[in-house]
């Protein structure tokens, strides 16, 4: 009990009913009057959860813009216009302007979890004022607010039950309980966890069965449900690993353009070459040396991701989620309803010396089930009899309405065919304090339902060792009996001594067989997989067991701030964590997890909200799904990633070489141009829709400090950069025409040996791709139209206005296409040296 007078007030569950009533200054019976429930709101403002304000949409949109790459292009642009180069700035600029729109777009479709939060939380209750019950919205209550509760009513504020009538509260959104819990107004313990306290009734959970009264004790942001809302609005979202590693790339990739730059401008002006024409060099080797396209590859190569995920049932709500599913290491994973069917299901039923199995999962009646002895029919039919519960087909699923463990006493008598039950006329509902229910039929037959032990307490039946064997693997285990009571005899637990014992039902929430077969192959693919769940410890690892999970990666009966502590610790760790979630308890930390999984059937809104990926079938094996899409598509943006940085190195060494050596630059900043972005749209974005790789779940996952580039990447990227720089150089030079015939020979050895580079990269490590061009006929397209831009770049007149171009004739093309098939042939025995 709380020791002071200041704890007392904050743990009303700790406390007697009527202290609660004294210190709320309300009625037990009447409740507040008007008048001071009209003052306490005035005071305290309304029963809502606090409203937030983010960035506005200017700000937004000017944070598109802050990556220091987007400074040095938007400088060039500038820099260029200054020159009098209209199109050039245009073009760049409008490179920028479009990568902005879209990253602007993508972040005002997010961050809508409080939003949610809130909407959860308005509706309506009974309140009792001035002795009279009314409807009012829950918006209006007030501490010391008398409520009443009903079945199928959403709890509108933080209640102390004060009176119940078999109370029993689906508090799994906000706990992770599996099971409605029983609510009684006895005080507990002030340092009872949230779960377990008996007496309160949470804004924001639904009553699955009977009814009772409560006082309000907290409202608005002072609610259990305000608590995990602040949680939400002070956590803060982490960077994605490709985020993390691309801004890494991008402040040394802008460090070395900008000294290359610097450097060129000096060497030219030492040399005696103009300052503006050394300015234009530079500009032209800054944006050369930016990857231009590599905004719109990663934003492409993301957005095939998620339609190929939505085919295989995970929604992506924001596009680095689709990357960072591929560098998981770590999935921290709910236990309901993610690796289980969220439906109690019976498994078995023993009976006359019998035990017979069920099979099916869920709530759906259909399954197979042996023609019942007369003894196991008898059990049945006292489940369906002995129950207040039914189920229904909605939008093509079974549901249960009522308790959910007698819905699965429904449904074990249905997939008998057991429909039809004697009418009843008397009964003795369960309570807690019960622990058993008692229905009388027709004819004086008593059906007898409920605990094993005080079921025994009627039979006289001292034998529990089947009931052990099931409870030991985690069944709930319910025992039956019959009697008979006449119908004028009063029905009492006195009359029922002598009952005869029909035998037992043990069920549970079933794992998924699906999600067993995901939860290995996860294993199998070095990912780590942990159960943190707010039910029992028992119950976590009884399920466990079935995905061989060991008890260490079991973590049972979390709060929402140890769950947010768990994701903290593991990124702290160096992982990168997905973690899944349904409830509103889940929300804080699936957003700060570098993924977050809400389920989309079973999931509240606000736990769609804070997610980054919502599951449309609630199931584990679709996570497993989207990791592996994700590896493919982070291995598809390394490969647009490996292909376009040499043609952006060599094309700044290009400009660097000619300026050291004091001659002509082979090819102009508006050619280069021209270079970086039809290229990029025309052949870079068909690696995005290449098809994964064989074994790509057999691969651990990539350590998240290891660099965009490795090592060996980084050599390849600089061999092809200096076969290109070789190439391109010697063309223009040994070129015995004109200045724009030279450069327009130069500018085409580029794009032919893009071309060839890009059968290089279907594969970074085997010699030739384990696919065909079936799996991904846009690559040939992308040639054909790239060929076809190319060969109006040098013969079109205009384009030849425009661009500096000239035509050029057969024998330089055949130096073009030779100079491609050597810069194939380097990188394909580059891996093979490397495979050796």
């Amino acid at each position: 009990m709380p020791s002071t007078t200041a704890e007392r007030e904050a743990t009303p569950h700790g406390m007697p009913v009527h202290e609660v009533v004294l210190l709320a200054e309300t009625d037990a019976e009447t409740g507040l009057s008007g008048v001071v429930a009209g003052e306490r709101l005035a005071s305290l403002g309304p029963n809502r959860l606090p409203e937030r304000r983010g960035p506005g949409r200017l700000r937004r949109l000017l944070g598109q813009f802050h990556n220091p790459l987007i400074y040095v292009l938007l400088g060039a642009a500038a820099l260029t216009a200054a020159l009098g180069e209209t199109v050039d700035a245009s073009v760049v600029l409008g490179v920028v302007l479009v990568n902005a729109i879209v990253g602007y777009l993508q972040e005002v479709r997010a961050e809508r979890a409080l939003d949610a939060l809130e909407a959860m939380v308005r509706t309506e209750a009974t309140v009792i004022r001035d002795g009279t019950a009314a409807r009012v919205t829950s918006d209006e209550l007030v501490p010391g607010d008398l409520v009443v509760l009903e079945e199928g009513d959403q709890v509108p504020a933080d209640l102390r039950i004060v009176r119940t009538r078999e109370l029993r509260v689906d508090e799994s959104a906000l706990t992770g309980e599996s099971q409605p819990s029983a609510k009684d107004p006895l005080p507990v313990p002030h340092d009872t966890a949230l779960a377990d306290r008996a007496n309160m009734a949470y804004s924001g959970t639904l009553v699955t069965t009977g009814g009772g009264r409560g006082v309000v004790v907290a409202t608005g942001a002072d609610t259990e449900i305000g608590h995990v809302h602040r949680l939400v609005g002070s956590t803060t979202t982490v960077q994605t690993p490709l985020t993390r590693k691309l801004a890494r790339f991008s402040k040394l990739l802008t460090v070395v353009i900008l000294g290359l730059a610097l450097v060129s401008v000096v060497i030219g002006v030492l040399r005696g070459e103009p300052f503006a024409e050394m300015v234009t060099a530079a500009v032209a080797l800054a944006v050369g040396a930016i990857p231009e396209g590599l905004p719109a590859a990663v934003t492409v190569t993301l957005a095939i991701g998620v339609a190929r995920m939505a085919r295989r049932n995970a929604v992506i709500r924001r596009l680095p989620a689709v990357e960072t599913l591929g560098s998981t290491t770590i999935i921290c994973t709910d236990k309901t309803g993610t690796l289980t069917a969220n439906a109690m299901t019976v498994r078995q039923v023993v009976a006359g010396g019998q035990r017979w199995e069920v099979d099916g999962i869920g709530y759906s009646p259909l399954g197979d089930f042996p023609p019942p002895s007369p003894a196991v029919r008898e059990v049945l039919l006292a489940g369906l009899a002995c129950n207040d519960a039914h189920v229904v087909l909605q939008d093509d699923r079974w549901i249960a309405v009522g308790d959910p463990t007698e819905a699965a006493l429904v449904v074990s008598a249905r997939k008998a065919g057991l429909t039809e039950v004697p009418e009843r006329v008397d009964e003795l509902p369960f309570t807690s304090q019960r622990r058993f229910m008692a229905t009388r039929h027709a004819g004086g037959v008593v059906y007898l339902k409920g605990a094993v032990e005080r079921i025994a307490e009627f039979t006289g039946d001292t034998d529990h060792t089947e009931a052990d064997r099931l409870a030991h693997q985690g069944m709930r285990v319910l025992a039956f009996a019959r009697t008979h009571v006449p119908e004028d005899t009063p029905l009492t637990e006195d009359t029922l001594h002598g009952a005869v014992s029909l035998g037992l039902q043990a069920m549970h929430d079933p794992p998924r067989p699906e999600a067993i077969e995901a939860v290995r192959a996860c294993q199998e693919a070095g990912i780590e997989v942990r159960m943190i769940t707010g039910d029992h410890l028992g119950t976590a690892r009884a399920i466990a067991t079935h995905f061989s999970l060991p008890d260490d990666a079991v973590h049972a009966r979390v709060s929402p701030e140890e769950k947010l502590r768990l994701v903290k610790q593991f990124q702290a760790d160096g992982h990168v964590v997905a973690m899944t979630g349904d409830g509103v308890n889940d929300a804080p930390a699936l957003r700060r997890a570098d993924i977050g999984v809400a389920m989309g059937r079973g999931g509240t809104d606000v736990a769609k909200q804070a997610a980054d990926m919502v599951l449309t079938d609630d199931n584990f094996s679709s996570i497993r799904a989207a990791v592996e899409e994700g590896r493919a598509v982070f291995d598809n943006l390394r490969k647009f990633i490996i292909w376009t940085l040499p043609t952006n190195m060599a094309e700044g060494l290009v400009i660097l070489t000619a300026i050291l050596l004091g001659t002509a630059l082979p090819i102009l900043p508006v050619q280069i141009l021209w270079i970086n972005m039809t290229t990029a749209v025309a052949l870079g974005l068909t690696l995005a829709f290449e098809p994964r790789e064989p074994g790509v779940m057999r691969r651990p996952p990539l350590p998240p400090s290891l660099p965009l580039l490795t090592g060996a990447l980084v050599q390849r990227i600089l061999l092809v950069s200096a076969v290109l720089l070789a190439g391109s150089f010697a063309a223009f030079h040994l070129h015995g025409g004109t200045l724009d015939e030279a450069r327009t020979v130069a500018v085409n050895v580029f794009v032919a040996a893009q071309i060839a580079y890009l059968f290089n990269c279907r594969s970074l490590r085997d010699l030739r791709p384990h696919v065909g061009f079936r799996r991904n006929p846009w690559l040939l397209v992308g040639i054909a139209v790239t060929v076809a831009l190319q060969l109006l770049f040098t013969y079109l007149p205009a384009m030849n206005t425009l661009f500096d171009t000239a035509p050029i004739g057969w024998r330089d093309w055949a130096v073009v296409v030779a100079l491609a098939v050597v810069a194939y042939a380097v990188v394909e025995v580059e891996k093979w040296l490397r495979r050796k």
